[in-house]
């Protein structure tokens, strides 16, 4: 287990012990979440990083040593982590680059990078011998603890979520039999609901951006990303952005990493919203203070990374301010245009949220944000089975054919492959 050192504000730099019952810095309010820090020479000299590459144990949770909960305790036992790294030349062609990996975090058991977030707060809700455990999502933060949930029959999962989420998802939820309130309104009006409910009913709480340690099951995909590159990053890591909390899960890995002397440099973050959800790439772009964003209406076809106010403002923010990177937006076209690009150059069937990265990767190219002799992991960060409506209104129609060998030659002559 890696012992915690502190719990500190990322605004303020308060400081908690770990033993308190705190989500958010008291002084600075929602926007201050915490970091999770450890005492970084101990876990240098505890810990061998070779150890962990000949590990038998082909999910997240072979950082266990690296994460903060007992080597003993017990985790939810479905293989979260350890998803597929590809090499993908013929989308590395296709965006101007010379090198690209693709992180197929869709390979996860419920179909998204959500489920490490999940299979963490879990972990530690087993520990504390903890009945319930709820949050709001727009569908995959909620998939994944139903998901996870369903594995460990002694904890309850209650979901909060907007009756907009795709039916899909909802399915999830239903099938993994967790309590599904559906809210008649935004992400965030479930998320504040959910806090009220937690706070009231003294359930844990799973939600982005307010329980610190759905960060640190985040960050073992950047983790896994380094080990996959034989303990090398690339210069560059491209992700999609709503509230935040993925790219600040990719920032505190790499972060962790380079304290252990594990790798020698950090890759640069660049985030990717959607034009109707941007917030966060306004915010970077005037120079502004995660506290002063505002909650604004967030319209995309991108669920996922729909955000009226993102919750994690402040590490994301500071994630890509710290690495030199950048924030970029894209129209919801053109992230319904990226989804085939990406299934058809690489194999991988994203999710409107997850193909946003990939259309973002393209302007962060255009717009020399990136170069082209430099080494790029995109992370592709759900299932295309999340959103099928969505796939279908990206992708040309089929061809109805009669019965009848001589109307489908006449159908394969017209779309030239006879």
């Amino acid at each position: 287990m890696a012992e915690i050192k502190e719990l500190r504000c990322v605004i303020g730099g308060c400081s908690y012990r770990a033993a308190e019952d705190v989500y958010t810095c008291p002084v600075h309010g929602e926007a201050g979440t915490l970091d999770v820090l450890y005492d970084y020479a101990a876990l240098r000299r505890d810990i061998d990083r070779d150890e962990i590459s000949v590990s038998a144990l082909h999910s997240c949770w072979r950082y266990k040593t690296l994460l903060p909960i007992d080597e003993c305790s017990r985790v939810p036992p479905l293989a979260v982590g350890w998803t597929p790294l590809y090499d993908s030349p013929r989308l590395a062609d296709a965006l101007g680059l010379s090198r690209l990996w693709l992180k197929d975090d869709g390979a996860n058991p419920t179909g998204s990078l959500k489920d490490r977030a999940s299979a963490l707060v879990l972990a530690r809700a087993l520990e504390s011998e903890l009945g319930v455990v709820s949050t709001a999502s727009t569908g995959n933060a909620a998939a994944a603890l139903a998901g996870l949930g369903a594995s460990l029959p002694e904890i309850g999962i209650v979901i909060f979520v907007p009756a907009s989420a795709p039916e899909a998802k909802i399915a999830q939820l239903l099938v993994y039999g967790a309590t599904v309130l559906l809210v008649d309104g935004a992400y965030d009006d479930a998320f504040e609901l959910c806090l009220e409910f937690c706070r009231e009913q003294g359930w844990y709480m799973r939600n982005t951006g307010v329980n610190p340690f759905t960060t640190e099951g985040k960050k073992t995909v950047a983790f896994e990303i380094a080990e996959q590159l034989n303990w090398q990053a690339p210069d560059v890591v491209v992700v999609s952005v709503g509230d935040g909390s993925i790219i600040s899960g990719i920032h505190k890995g790499f972060s962790d990493l380079l304290q252990l002397g594990w790798i020698d440099r950090a890759p640069r973050l660049i985030g990717v919203q959607a034009e109707g959800s941007a917030a966060l790439a306004k915010a970077f772009a005037a120079g502004a203070a995660p506290e002063s964003i505002q909650r604004a209406k967030a319209t995309t076809v991108a669920d996922s990374i729909a955000s009226e106010l993102p919750r994690d403002r402040a590490k994301a923010l500071r994630a890509v301010r710290q690495t030199g990177g950048a924030f970029v937006t894209v129209s919801d076209e053109r992230i319904l245009e990226a989804i085939p690009t990406l299934a058809q150059a690489s194999g991988v069937f994203a999710e409107p949220a997850s193909a946003a990265a990939c259309a973002g990767l393209e302007s962060a190219v255009k717009a020399g944000l990136i170069d082209s002799e430099e080494s790029v992991c995109l992370v592709s960060t759900g299932n295309g089975l999340k959103d099928i409506a969505n796939a279908r209104k990206a992708v040309g129609g089929e061809l109805r054919v009669a019965a009848d060998a001589a109307d489908i030659r006449r159908a394969l002559q017209s779309v030239g492959v006879l």
